[in-house]
């Protein structure tokens, strides 16, 4: 609940600071409220959150959390940014969530290493709040977006808001672990490209930046992919194979 309204600010490059959580329960049960409220808590801990209040009510199970953040005016990364050349890069391993949630519905039969992984990247999706704020720090990207419906259609959103196309390589996208995972290269694909529940970072930045961008995945310990090129609007969206 936390982590991926966390993952908005990171998309922003903002700086997390204070949370309000309103919920509606069924009833008060102490086991779920405490269990609950541990993971809140640690999650706001490890970024330095602080829950400063809510409301609570009866009725069905539901969690609605609304983060606040602070970035210099005028430096947020937004969606409208990306002019052509860019190059286009995605964080970690996209992809593992959508296995992870195959492998629950019993879609499929994840290796017994790889369940573990890939149910956490589901469950407890780690907000690229780091990566973020390096980017806006120090002015590399030009755009960005958070992938939560897919990466192809999280672009979608890139793509409309700065009114330009795009092409993707399919040679360069992270599909090996994924293919290991689930011995299926269609499924690795779809998990790759329109999983979502990733909560990764997808933004552009000048390819007189690559070297910068390229050194932040040592510095942060973040696998960063560089997977393509912003166009000009007339070339739509393309993925090359």
């Amino acid at each position: 609940t936390l982590a991926v309204n966390l993952s908005d600010l990171a998309a922003m490059g903002a700086k997390p600071r204070w949370v309000l959580l309103a919920g509606s329960l069924p009833e008060a049960n102490e086991e779920w409220l405490a269990t609950f409220a541990n993971g809140l808590f640690a999650c706001a801990k490890r970024y330095a959150v602080d829950l400063v209040g809510g409301d609570t009510t009866r009725g069905p199970l539901n969690l609605c959390l609304t983060a606040l953040g602070e970035v210099p005016a005028g430096k947020a990364l937004r969606r409208d940014g990306a002019p052509p050349g860019d190059d286009l890069w995605i964080s970690g391993q996209p992809g593992l969530a959508a296995l992870g949630l195959a492998h629950l519905q019993k879609q499929i039969v994840l290796p017994e290493a790889l369940q573990a992984r890939c149910i956490t990247a589901l469950q407890r999706p780690l907000p690229r709040l780091e990566l973020g704020l390096a980017l806006q720090n120090g002015a590399l990207a030009h755009a960005a977006i958070d992938v939560s419906d897919g990466l192809l259609g999280d672009l979608g959103h890139i793509l409309e808001q700065s009114a330009v196309g795009a092409v993707i390589s399919e040679d360069a996208l992270p599909l090996a672990p994924l293919q290991a995972a689930c011995g299926d290269a269609a499924l690795a694909f779809r998990a790759c490209t329109a999983g979502g529940d990733d909560y990764e970072l997808l933004f552009t930045a000048p390819a007189a930046h690559r070297a910068e961008v390229g050194a932040l995945a040592g510095q942060l310990g973040v696998p960063l992919h560089r997977i393509g090129a912003i166009t000009p609007p007339d070339q739509g969206l393309r993925l090359r194979g």
